[in-house]
């Protein structure tokens, strides 16, 4: 029979709020309806009463307790003596499930046999929890046999106990029992039931089991259940008549409390808070109002008579002296004379509200306390109630679309007590002005549940206060020793290295191992003990995986990230879970979360075998603190493949399980004392080793441990998880000895991280770590204890079970090779279809190659007609050239001769008319010489040396023909002389000319040399010569 509790229940723990820790009054779920268990139990009683022997019904007498003890169960099986005493011989007797009442309070059942326990997340799952039940049912080899007592009141604790020492094997309080189921009666465990319980005193240290059982008949199953029931729906005696008498004297009144914030709008009016899932949303700078509305809704009226005072504080868990009185603004009753309303101002520019009034990060919230106290009439002191809320603080310019105005609403119980003392009235005619009650204690809604789900705050020493910095509890406080775990990614790791003899070492080494990366240095391993300095883990790291520079493994990175995942929610979803308290991957899309999620990615594509696992980004994290993203992957990758991290994850687990079955008898064999203890409080190794060896410590511890220890398991192994274990276990003996199954858990989530916060403890830890014994013989022999222990069980079980388990292995196989059969044949026919398309398209490519080639081929014929046409032509032009040079060789003969006979006559030209110049210039020196010699000739030169003579008159007649003969001789030498001269300047002027002329000429021929026209005309003269000297001997 489903219910709404069984069809909701498969959801997480951590997403739905009906999986609380139950620690007040008694919440059972029971998979079924408690008629029908009753009447199965009525009907099973009938149809056994005539199976019982005389020898084995003690109870014959009508008057037996068997017909008056309501908490005993008729049965099919022989019984002892149901209503005798402890002591009794024949109540060792009794058998199979066999309801008694043993011991005073309980209901007792024989025959029971306890299966197991297992952890479960959703403890009111029915799916989860008949999963547990087959797989503990199938796993019952370890079987205990027990009784059972179950309490008749909802007081009382379940208790498991030693049919053979009586003693007392586990006991539960029945009010952390949540659920409740049988097995199904078609199956294979229809004999048996289970329930699941808490442990744990708060949300984050509860763990839920689920407990199984197993009855030898079917029958006794459903009685259990009713006797479940039964126990949950009755009060202890003590209790009803303590509480008939005690409220005589006590009343409770019940008043409910609204909350409401308003803010100035800027129109002279106040509009209301917007609030989103209890959250109230205010705005920076705004100023603000605070209305409470208190309504009485008890059966006892008291009426209120004025509020003594508001009050307001940030915060929770606030001290009544740290609460801040604010300003009322206006106080009474509504016109319906029922509710109660408060007003006041609220000053944001206090420095005491100075946090309420900042911006918020993203994903915080602020806690605010506010507080009224109301005096009442009839009671003699102020009455205060005091409500927790939280706030968002946005921008001032902030606008919000969807939000509820709903006010916050809180119900206060209030219990009186009737003061007769002092001669006050008794009777509710008494006036109400006459104090006639005081106030034994005042209790929230809040406060209630808190207390009914084990999270009561009486045992905390002192309230705590919240400071101006502390924005939200989310927040991580690194160094609070609350109950809080530490986040992953807390902690800083300075780079600066005090030890200058150490870095040198480090230089030393480096050195000399980059010289031959296939051999490591022998110093590295001791100086790796000591922790390899921050500023060179990145460069060390990768030598110590040996891809140093494995171009390989970042190339296939690169196109790896490209590729699909079938992971990749999964990944997203961690990757926000990842190193949370770390800068780096704080921010939601950014550069450090991408980075992350893309090498995760890669991973995932990169082993399909494994693929990707959670756990695997927390180590990929601490990587790319050190090192760009391709590096990273490949380290990486070198962790899980040659450091076999990835062999833990494969085949079920098994390897994981030898590590855990190790670690054990490390355990057993260095520390028996912590061993024993773990085994007395039924602790195994997986609840709290499996994330060590999963993510080798990178998710819980600090990051400064973190790295020293990725330090040395990359330079001496995987073995070294195992050291760093037993030094984690070593350390924490005397703390772990001391506390109990809930405690131990916590410790290791909480507390043990925590405890290696600072430099100094995490050095301690790791020379433990470094000095532990543990050997890699040791190791093999507790392997080899491992593989015949499985062995042996193997062949102790059932051949048949083993079979079954190996047909049931087979046949996941076979659905595994099926589906990736199928999986195969979609690829083929998916490959077919690709191929189909691309041989279209290669066909259709064919034909327009085709054609194309076609087109080539008439245009090659075309280019080979056009070429040699071309070659004749060219031939043509190359007679026509031959024959132009030819001739211009001859002219530019002609003209060489030309101009070496002008040069030639110009020359002897230049000689003849220096030679005439000479003899002038002599002959008229000569004649001076004569002139000035005479007396009388002299006279006709001045002082200078010039002529001066009178114009001579001559006379024709006179005049002698010889002379006149003489100067017409001179006359024309004179013009003779003049005119060679003029040829002579016209000489020279052609001589520059031609000059000019021929060096131009020069400098064509020296620059057509080496053009191609030249080469060609060179070869034309090359065969033209060789063809005349072919013909000179014929000639």
């Amino acid at each position: 029979m489903e219910d709404a509790v069984s069809r909701s229940s498969v959801e997480s723990s951590s997403t739905n709020d009906d999986y609380v820790v139950v620690n007040g009054e008694p919440k059972l779920k029971i998979t079924g309806d408690i008629n029908d268990l009753n009447d199965e139990v009525s009907q099973s009683s009938k149809k056994m009463t005539s199976t019982l022997t005389p020898s084995s019904s003690i109870g014959a007498d009508p008057q037996s307790p068997l017909s008056s003890v309501d908490n005993v169960f008729p049965t099919s099986q022989s019984t002892g003596a149901i209503g005798e005493e402890p002591g009794s011989g024949d109540c060792k007797g009794r058998s199979m499930s066999l309801p008694g009442s043993r011991d005073d309070g309980y209901t007792t059942f024989n025959g029971v046999t306890y299966l197991g326990c297992a952890l479960v997340n959703a403890p009111r799952s029915e799916v989860e929890i008949y999963r547990n039940m087959s797989i503990l049912n199938e796993q019952s080899k370890q079987a205990i046999p027990i009784e059972l007592y179950i309490p008749r009141t909802s007081e009382g604790n379940v208790r498991l106990v030693d049919p053979g020492t009586d003693t007392d094997i586990a006991c539960y309080k029945i009010h952390r029992i949540l659920f409740c189921a049988r097995g199904p009666a078609d199956s294979e465990e229809k004999m048996c039931f289970a329930f699941t319980c808490s442990h744990g005193d708060t949300p984050d240290s509860a763990i839920f089991q689920c407990h199984v059982f197993r009855c030898e008949l079917q029958e006794a199953v459903a009685k259990i259940l009713y006797s479940f029931a039964t126990s949950f729906r009755r009060l202890p005696k003590t209790s009803v008549r303590s509480a008939s008498s005690i409220s005589e004297a006590e009343v409770t009144a019940i008043f409910s409390v609204n909350l409401e914030f308003k803010e100035d709008d800027g129109k002279g009016s106040y509009s209301t808070c917007p609030k989103d899932k209890n959250i109230f949303k205010f705005r920076c700078d705004y100023d603000k109002k605070i209305v409470i509305s208190v309504t009485q809704t008890g059966n006892k009226e008291l009426r209120i008579e004025r509020c003594f005072g508001l009050l307001l504080s940030p915060g929770r868990n606030v001290k009544d002296g740290d609460m801040h009185l604010i300003e009322m603004n206006s106080m009474g009753y509504s016109s319906d004379g029922r509710t109660y309303s408060i007003s006041g101002n609220w000053d944001i520019s206090e420095d005491c509200f100075k946090v309420l009034n900042s911006e918020t990060p993203k994903d915080t919230r602020v806690f605010l306390t506010v507080a009224v106290d109301l005096v009442i009439c009839g009671i003699q002191e102020p009455v205060r109630f005091g409500i927790e809320t939280k706030a968002k603080i946005f921008p001032h310019n902030e606008r919000f679309w969807y939000f509820t105005k709903k006010p916050h609403q809180e119900q206060f119980f209030v219990k009186l007590k009737l003061n007769c003392g002092i001669g006050m009235p008794k009777t509710e005619t008494d006036s109400p002005d006459v104090v006639q009650y005081e106030v034994v204690e005042v209790h929230s809604q809040t406060q209630i549940d808190r207390q009914k789900a084990g999270l009561s705050l009486q045992g905390l020493k002192h309230n705590r206060r919240m400071s101006e910095g502390l924005q939200s509890p989310q927040d991580a406080e690194e160094e609070s020793d609350g109950d809080e775990p530490l986040l992953s990614g807390s902690g800083v790791v300075s780079k600066e290295v005090t030890d200058d003899n150490l870095l040198e070492a480090w230089h030393d080494v480096l050195v000399k191992w980059h010289q031959n990366l296939s051999q490591r240095p022998k110093p590295v391993q001791q100086l790796a003990k000591k922790g390899i300095p921050e500023a060179l883990r990145g460069e060390v790291w990768q030598l110590l995986a040996g891809c140093h520079d494995n171009s390989e493994l970042m190339e296939a990175y690169r196109i790896l990230i490209t590729k699909d995942s079938p992971t990749e929610s999964v990944i997203q979803r961690d990757i926000n879970r990842t190193f949370p308290a770390h800068a780096f991957f704080k921010q939601s899309g950014g550069l450090g979360q991408d980075s992350l999620y893309r090498i995760s990615k890669a991973y995932s594509v990169y082993d399909e075998e494994i693929g990707y696992v959670q756990g695997l980004s927390f180590l990929a994290a601490a990587l790319l603190l050190h090192m760009p993203e391709e590096q990273a992957f490949s380290v990486l990758v070198k962790i899980c493949f040659d450091y076999e991290l990835r062999d833990l994850f494969k085949q079920g687990f098994e390897v994981l399980h030898l590590k855990f079955y190790q670690l054990e008898r490390l355990m057993q064999d260095l520390m028996g004392d912590l061993y024993e203890h773990f085994m007395e409080m039924g602790l195994e190794i997986h609840m709290f080793a499996s994330q060590w060896f999963l993510t080798l410590f990178t998710a819980k511890f600090p990051l400064f441990l973190v790295f020293h220890i990725l330090d040395l398991f990359l330079c001496e192994g995987k073995d070294i998880i195992f050291n760093v274990a037993i030094a984690l276990l070593k350390m924490s003996r005397k703390d772990l000895l001391a506390l109990d199954f809930e405690g131990i858990l916590k410790y290791f989530r909480v507390h043990m991280p925590k405890k290696y916060r600072t430099e100094e403890a995490a050095r301690e830890l790791m020379a433990t770590a470094v000095a532990a014994k543990v050997t890699s013989k040791k190791l093999k022999k507790y392997e080899k204890e491992y593989i015949t222990m499985k062995e042996q069980e193997m062949q102790q079980e059932d051949p048949i079970e083993r079979m079954e388990r190996e047909n049931k292995r087979l046949l996941e196989d076979n659905m595994r090779l099926e589906q990736e059969n199928d999986d195969l044949a979609h690829e083929l026919v998916d490959s077919k279809l690709t191929l189909k398309s691309e041989l279209d398209e290669v066909q259709d490519q064919n034909k327009e190659m085709k054609t194309d080639l076609t087109k080539c081929r008439k245009l090659l014929k075309d280019t080979q007609e056009e070429k040699h046409r071309l070659e004749v032509e060219n031939q043509q032009v190359k007679e026509m050239c031959r024959k132009e040079l030819e001739r211009l060789e001859s002219e530019n003969s002609r003209n060489t001769v030309i101009v070496t006979d002008y040069k030639q006559i110009c020359t002897q030209l230049s000689e003849r008319l220096e030679k005439q110049q000479t003899a002038h210039r002599e002959e008229l020196s000569r004649i001076k010489t004569l002139v000035k010699s005479c007396e009388t000739c002299s006279k006709m030169f001045d002082a200078e040396g010039k002529l001066n003579l009178p114009e001579p008159k001559t006379d024709p007649e006179k005049m002698n023909p010889k002379i006149v003969d003489l100067q017409q001789q001179i006359r024309e030498l004179e013009l003779q002389l003049a005119q060679t001269k003029l040829a002579l300047v016209e000489s020279e002027c052609k001589t520059q000319d031609l000059t000019h002329s021929l060096n131009a000429a020069v400098t064509e021929i020296q620059a057509s040399k080496n053009t191609w026209f030249t080469k060609t005309l060179n070869s034309i003269k090359e065969v033209a010569n060789t063809h005349t000297a072919k013909k000179d001997p014929k000639d």
